[in-house]
């Protein structure tokens, strides 16, 4: 056999319906939370008081954004891209070669498009630290899928415990470190206004902000969240994909009751946490921290339940323009997520437009809606004449050290 035809990447044909269009819904449903970081001040994604109107329509945006989208579609993505692990290395080891090397490779380049959209681009890139749980999460890739379930809940549970240490040990602080905390959860109206003022300048000026939020992502942040939180839900996606779950495979009454304790179990805890955060008024000293964890696990059975109706959407082989639709996009997720960078910070940075911090939520998800129009029309068109998205192809010309084919 040829080498090249051997290590020829996965056509359309070969591809799991059931994951393209999971990945479709998580790369249009994380908008809906990363709008608020194109648009708005860092502390406003995570705590609704620090700035913008929280009144009236924004408030209702805020809170649906919060229950149904906030941590839903990045656990989605995370848990498929510990699938994607298995489904490569698999297909790389069935045409007889060793999958460990194409792997690093693969994630390299991913880690160097990560840096570059990170520092160059947009600050709330999850490319670099997909890239570094990738390097760990590869070598529990052969074990079975009930210790991989179970390595990946430990993980998760790791930046749980963390988080929870965190707000309990605040009654000990002294007074600097809590008001050092206490400006990342509100900040003061001149670390505002710089803010405003770096994000509405040049290129060159939103780098102040930038890269130092970018390092903090990928050492700090990267160490007591999500290392933990992405890398166990790979690890639950690779036991997921073992199982057939993610493949749809599994008969229609697993995935519905599966899909009602999902919705059941995760609203309550959602709502519930969502309640408490408005008793106690988004107070920092427990909505930081003790006050997030409600969501983080309730997340977790949301997006099972999201997984749930994806798989049994794929079961009954739809093939409307919405399922399309949604398919293709799903196959260029990768240009998509990227693309969605473009948009963004050509609309609200000052190399664009520069409405950073002048739109509010209302107005937020129509723009994310318009977005999602746009992408669908783009992706359609481009799926008539190319096998791969632009950055799809790029990262497996780079994986194989082999220009790709793409034309149709």
């Amino acid at each position: 056999m040829n080498l090249d035809n051997k290590l020829a990447p996965t056509f359309p044909s070969e591809r799991y319906q059931s994951l393209d269009l999971l990945r479709g819904l998580a790369v249009l449903g994380i908008l809906i939370m990363n709008i608020q970081s194109f648009s708005m001040i860092q502390a406003a994604y995570v705590n609704p008081n620090a700035y913008g109107d929280f009144t009236g329509l924004n408030k209702i945006v805020w809170i649906l954004s919060h229950v149904f989208a906030d941590q839903k579609f990045m656990t989605i993505f995370s848990i498929l891209f510990g699938a994607g692990i298995i489904l490569f290395t698999q297909r790389a080891e069935a045409k007889g070669f060793k999958a460990t090397r194409l792997h690093y490779r693969r994630t390299f380049w991913l880690l160097v498009i990560g840096l570059a959209h990170a520092h160059l681009l947009w600050h709330g890139d999850i490319l670099v630290p997909y890239a570094l749980c990738a390097f760990v999460v590869f070598l529990f890739r052969k074990k079975k899928p009930k210790t991989l379930f179970t390595i990946g809940i430990i993980f998760i549970s790791v930046s749980s415990i963390i988080y929870i240490l965190l707000g309990w040990s605040i009654q000990f602080w002294p007074p600097e470190s809590i008001q050092e905390t206490m400006v990342s959860w509100k900040p003061e109206i001149e670390i505002v206004a710089k803010e405003l003022s770096d994000f509405r300048g040049s290129w060159f000026e939103q780098m102040n902000q930038r890269v130092p939020t970018a390092i903090l992502f990928e050492t700090f942040l990267f160490l007591i969240w999500s290392f933990w939180r992405a890398g166990g839900l790979m690890l639950v996606g690779m036991a997921l994909f073992k199982w057939g779950i993610l493949t749809a495979e599994r008969a229609n009454d697993f995935y519905k009751k599966r899909l009602l304790i999902g919705l059941i179990v995760g609203l309550a805890i959602i709502v519930l946490g969502l309640a408490i955060h408005f008793d106690k008024e988004f107070k920092m000293e427990y909505s930081f921290f003790i006050g997030s964890q409600l969501n983080y696990w309730g997340s977790l059975f949301l997006s099972f339940a999201y997984i749930c109706i994806i798989m049994l959407l794929s079961k009954r082989k739809i093939k409307n323009r919405i399922i399309r639709s949604l398919e293709g996009v799903g196959r260029t997720a990768f240009s998509n997520y990227l693309l969605q960078t473009l948009i963004c910070t050509t609309i609200f940075y000052g190399h664009g437009f520069g409405f950073f911090g002048k739109v509010e939520r209302e107005i937020q998800i129509l723009i994310v809606i318009a977005v999602w129009i746009f992408q669908i029309i783009l992706t359609n068109i481009w799926l008539r004449y190319f096998r791969f998205g632009p950055v799809e192809w790029l990262w497996r010309s780079l994986t194989y050290w082999k220009i790709q084919p793409i034309k149709l």
